[in-house]
Protein backbone atom coordinates (compact mmCIF):
# COMPACT_ATOMS: atom_id res chain seq x y z
CA UNK A 1 0.00 0.00 0.00
CA UNK A 2 1.08 3.60 -0.50
CA UNK A 3 3.61 5.50 1.56
CA UNK A 4 2.68 8.85 3.12
CA UNK A 5 3.50 10.76 -0.08
CA UNK A 6 1.31 8.37 -2.07
CA UNK A 7 -1.42 8.70 0.54
CA UNK A 8 -1.35 12.48 0.10
CA UNK A 9 -1.71 12.04 -3.66
CA UNK A 10 -4.68 9.72 -3.14
CA UNK A 11 -6.36 12.23 -0.83
CA UNK A 12 -5.77 15.09 -3.29
CA UNK A 13 -7.11 13.05 -6.20
CA UNK A 14 -10.17 11.50 -4.56
CA UNK A 15 -11.30 13.89 -1.81
CA UNK A 16 -13.58 15.99 -4.04
CA UNK A 17 -15.32 13.06 -5.82
CA UNK A 18 -15.76 11.20 -2.52
CA UNK A 19 -17.17 14.32 -0.88
CA UNK A 20 -19.63 14.83 -3.76
CA UNK A 21 -20.79 11.22 -3.44
CA UNK A 22 -21.12 11.55 0.33
CA UNK A 23 -23.08 14.79 -0.08
CA UNK A 24 -25.37 13.14 -2.61
CA UNK A 25 -26.04 10.37 -0.08
CA UNK A 26 -26.46 12.55 3.01
CA UNK A 27 -27.61 15.95 1.69
CA UNK A 28 -25.58 17.51 4.50
CA UNK A 29 -22.26 19.29 4.06
CA UNK A 30 -21.08 18.52 7.59
CA UNK A 31 -22.00 14.84 7.50
CA UNK A 32 -20.54 14.48 3.99
CA UNK A 33 -17.25 15.99 5.18
CA UNK A 34 -17.20 13.70 8.23
CA UNK A 35 -17.97 10.66 6.08
CA UNK A 36 -15.22 11.55 3.60
CA UNK A 37 -12.68 12.05 6.37
CA UNK A 38 -13.74 8.79 8.01
CA UNK A 39 -13.15 7.00 4.71
CA UNK A 40 -9.58 8.31 4.53
CA UNK A 41 -9.04 7.42 8.18
CA UNK A 42 -10.08 3.85 7.39
CA UNK A 43 -7.66 3.90 4.45
CA UNK A 44 -4.77 4.81 6.75
CA UNK A 45 -5.72 2.00 9.14
CA UNK A 46 -6.24 -0.58 6.40
CA UNK A 47 -3.42 0.40 4.04
CA UNK A 48 -1.38 -2.71 4.86
CA UNK A 49 -4.29 -4.92 3.76
CA UNK A 50 -4.86 -3.30 0.36
CA UNK A 51 -3.16 -5.42 -2.26
CA UNK A 52 -4.15 -3.81 -5.56
CA UNK A 53 -3.53 -0.06 -5.55
CA UNK A 54 -5.06 0.23 -9.04
CA UNK A 55 -8.47 -0.45 -7.48
CA UNK A 56 -8.13 2.22 -4.79
CA UNK A 57 -10.89 4.40 -6.29
CA UNK A 58 -13.41 1.58 -6.12
CA UNK A 59 -12.22 0.64 -2.61
CA UNK A 60 -12.69 4.22 -1.39
CA UNK A 61 -16.22 4.56 -2.80
CA UNK A 62 -17.21 1.15 -1.44
CA UNK A 63 -15.84 2.03 1.99
CA UNK A 64 -17.64 5.38 2.01
CA UNK A 65 -20.93 3.72 1.05
CA UNK A 66 -20.53 1.07 3.74
CA UNK A 67 -19.80 3.72 6.37
CA UNK A 68 -22.88 5.65 5.26
CA UNK A 69 -25.04 2.52 5.56
CA UNK A 70 -23.48 1.70 8.93
CA UNK A 71 -24.40 5.18 10.13
CA UNK A 72 -27.98 4.71 8.95
CA UNK A 73 -28.27 1.39 10.75
CA UNK A 74 -26.91 2.69 14.02
CA UNK A 75 -28.95 5.91 13.72
CA UNK A 76 -26.14 8.04 15.05
CA UNK A 77 -26.77 10.95 12.73
CA UNK A 78 -26.16 14.44 14.04
CA UNK A 79 -29.21 16.61 14.71
CA UNK A 80 -29.87 19.45 12.31
CA UNK A 81 -29.64 22.93 13.75
CA UNK A 82 -31.62 25.91 12.46
CA UNK A 83 -29.99 29.31 12.42
CA UNK A 84 -31.60 31.99 14.54
CA UNK A 85 -33.16 34.83 12.51
CA UNK A 86 -30.45 37.29 13.58
CA UNK A 87 -27.76 34.93 12.21
CA UNK A 88 -29.59 34.33 8.94
CA UNK A 89 -29.15 38.00 8.01
CA UNK A 90 -25.38 37.56 8.21
CA UNK A 91 -25.35 34.99 5.43
CA UNK A 92 -23.95 36.30 2.17
CA UNK A 93 -25.38 35.10 -1.12
CA UNK A 94 -22.50 34.38 -3.46
CA UNK A 95 -22.71 34.22 -7.22
CA UNK A 96 -21.84 30.52 -7.09
CA UNK A 97 -24.96 29.89 -5.01
CA UNK A 98 -27.11 31.71 -7.53
CA UNK A 99 -25.52 29.80 -10.40
CA UNK A 100 -26.10 26.47 -8.66
CA UNK A 101 -29.90 26.79 -8.74
CA UNK A 102 -30.08 24.44 -11.71
CA UNK A 103 -27.84 21.95 -9.90
CA UNK A 104 -30.10 22.17 -6.85
CA UNK A 105 -33.14 21.45 -9.01
CA UNK A 106 -31.43 18.39 -10.44
CA UNK A 107 -30.35 17.16 -7.00
CA UNK A 108 -33.92 17.61 -5.72
CA UNK A 109 -35.23 15.66 -8.71
CA UNK A 110 -32.57 13.02 -8.15
CA UNK A 111 -33.79 12.62 -4.58
CA UNK A 112 -37.22 11.66 -5.95
CA UNK A 113 -36.17 8.57 -7.88
CA UNK A 114 -35.78 5.06 -6.49
CA UNK A 115 -32.69 4.69 -4.31
CA UNK A 116 -31.17 1.84 -6.34
CA UNK A 117 -31.31 3.97 -9.50
CA UNK A 118 -30.23 7.15 -7.70
CA UNK A 119 -27.12 5.50 -6.25
CA UNK A 120 -25.98 4.25 -9.67
CA UNK A 121 -26.62 7.67 -11.26
CA UNK A 122 -24.68 9.44 -8.51
CA UNK A 123 -21.72 7.08 -8.80
CA UNK A 124 -21.67 7.36 -12.60
CA UNK A 125 -22.27 11.08 -13.08
CA UNK A 126 -21.16 12.71 -9.84
CA UNK A 127 -18.28 10.40 -8.94
CA UNK A 128 -17.16 9.45 -12.47
CA UNK A 129 -16.99 5.73 -11.73
CA UNK A 130 -17.01 3.25 -14.62
CA UNK A 131 -19.65 0.52 -14.94
CA UNK A 132 -17.10 -1.98 -13.63
CA UNK A 133 -16.21 0.21 -10.63
CA UNK A 134 -19.89 0.77 -9.81
CA UNK A 135 -20.53 -2.97 -10.03
CA UNK A 136 -17.66 -3.62 -7.62
CA UNK A 137 -18.74 -0.81 -5.28
CA UNK A 138 -22.35 -1.99 -5.07
CA UNK A 139 -21.53 -5.69 -5.42
CA UNK A 140 -23.91 -6.15 -8.37
CA UNK A 141 -23.40 -7.40 -11.96
CA UNK A 142 -22.39 -4.92 -14.68
CA UNK A 143 -25.63 -5.63 -16.56
CA UNK A 144 -27.59 -4.53 -13.50
CA UNK A 145 -25.54 -1.32 -13.37
CA UNK A 146 -26.37 -0.60 -17.02
CA UNK A 147 -30.09 -1.29 -16.61
CA UNK A 148 -30.34 0.75 -13.40
CA UNK A 149 -28.51 3.61 -15.08
CA UNK A 150 -30.93 3.52 -18.02
CA UNK A 151 -34.04 3.26 -15.84
CA UNK A 152 -32.71 5.89 -13.47
CA UNK A 153 -32.20 8.35 -16.34
CA UNK A 154 -35.78 7.73 -17.47
CA UNK A 155 -37.12 8.33 -13.96
CA UNK A 156 -34.99 11.46 -13.64
CA UNK A 157 -36.29 12.80 -16.97
CA UNK A 158 -39.85 12.19 -15.83
CA UNK A 159 -39.27 13.88 -12.48
CA UNK A 160 -37.63 16.90 -14.13
CA UNK A 161 -40.48 17.13 -16.65
CA UNK A 162 -43.01 17.17 -13.80
CA UNK A 163 -40.98 19.83 -12.00
CA UNK A 164 -40.86 21.96 -15.13
CA UNK A 165 -44.65 21.94 -15.55
CA UNK A 166 -46.17 25.29 -14.49
CA UNK A 167 -48.44 23.79 -11.78
CA UNK A 168 -45.73 22.03 -9.79
CA UNK A 169 -42.82 23.19 -7.68
CA UNK A 170 -40.28 21.43 -5.51
CA UNK A 171 -40.68 21.82 -1.80
CA UNK A 172 -38.96 19.82 0.92
CA UNK A 173 -37.56 17.29 -1.52
CA UNK A 174 -40.75 16.32 -3.36
CA UNK A 175 -42.87 17.76 -6.13
CA UNK A 176 -46.00 19.43 -4.81
CA UNK A 177 -48.94 21.22 -6.33
CA UNK A 178 -49.04 24.80 -4.96
CA UNK A 179 -52.77 25.25 -5.76
CA UNK A 180 -53.83 22.95 -2.91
Amino acid sequence: MPANADLECIVKEFYAPLYRFAFALTRSEAIAADLTQETFLILTRQQAHIRDVTKIKSWLFTTLRREFLRGLRSKTSHPEVELKPEHQEQLVVESAAVQSIDAITILEALAQIDESYRTVLELFYLSDLSYKEIAATLDIPIGTVMSRLSRGKEQLKGTLAKAASPNKTFKSGRAENPKR
